[in-house]
């Protein structure tokens, strides 16, 4: 059994905050460099220019991307032979999200669904855990702006709907967010399971790299699919027109009921802020 303190917790957690929201990912960069080559409208090529611009301000001065630092959503896999001390896993990810938050000058989103008042604090955080084996605890941390998570949807397709129905569904869902999302955009999207697992799988699959290549070929060449299908609708970088409308599709697949077709797509704006730590 290995332990580890909720102190390295809080920091680690609080790092990654700040980190996340200062510092566009690697493989975010090169997929907007790569679509800036690739736009060959001179308004799409200058919002691009304009965000990679941006990333290197926000990288130097250690300011936000973006002034929406999102609600903290987390995907936490912990090993069976990890025990934590000092506190409770929960508690330490919120002190994190609180200090990382109160040190990088982070917009605090967090409010009451009603009265809208603010929490103060950018908690509670989304925590979705999971148990694995191992003696390792990886902690997986996605700011999630307001505008992007706004154009989400879950659905509960017919099952005789199959794919034709889910590619018309998360076609639609992007031409009707149309700049909303602040587009280029990463489209997470999740097939299967339950109403509310799917909207989860789909947004787990914001976490993967945009490089990467599914390693199921079926579903690899059903992303590159959705993704030609969604850049052919000529919204573009931040809907003013132009080629490239999404920098990747993620599908997540899970058995579902017989007599169910649970789909979710989530939404992603483009910086694509995550991050994660193992301790």
């Amino acid at each position: 059994m290995r332990t580890i303190q909720t102190s390295d917790i809080v920091d680690a957690v609080a790092k990654m905050c700040v980190s996340s929201n200062t510092e566009l990912p690697a493989d975010v960069r090169a997929k907007l460099e790569q679509a800036m080559a690739d736009e060959t409208s001179a308004s799409a090529k200058e919002v691009l220019r304009q965000l990679l611009e941006n990333a290197d301000l926000a990288f130097d001065t250690k300011l936000p991307l973006c002034q929406d630092c999102g609600l903290a959503v987390y995907f936490v896999e912990v090993g069976d032979e990890v025990r934590v001390e000092g506190g409770n896993l929960r508690d330490a990810i919120n002190e994190g999200t609180r200090k990382g938050y109160a040190d990088g000058y982070l917009r605090k989103s967090a409010c009451d669904p009603l009265s809208r008042a603010n929490t103060g604090d950018g908690t509670p955080a989304i925590i979705h855990f999971d148990f694995v084996p191992g003696d390792k605890l990886k902690i997986s941390y996605m700011a999630k702006g307001g505008g992007a998570e706004n154009m989400s949807r879950v659905t509960m397709l017919a099952p005789a709907q199959g794919w034709e129905g889910i590619k018309k569904f998360v076609i639609n869902r992007v031409a009707e967010a149309g700049p909303n999302p602040c587009p280029p955009t990463v489209i997470g999207v999740g097939i299967g399971g339950t109403f509310e697992h799917a909207a989860k799988i789909a947004k787990r699959g914001l976490l993967r790299k945009l490089d990467d290549v599914h390693p199921d070929p079926e579903i690899a060449a059903k992303e590159k699919e959705l993704e030609d299908a969604i850049n052919a609708l000529g919204i573009g970088p931040m809907g003013l027109g132009g080629k490239i409308t999404v920098l990747g599709v993620k599908i997540t697949m899970e058995p579902c009921h017989l007599a169910s077709l649970p789909l979710a797509v989530n939404v992603q704006c483009h910086s694509q802020r995550h991050e994660e730590v193992v301790l």
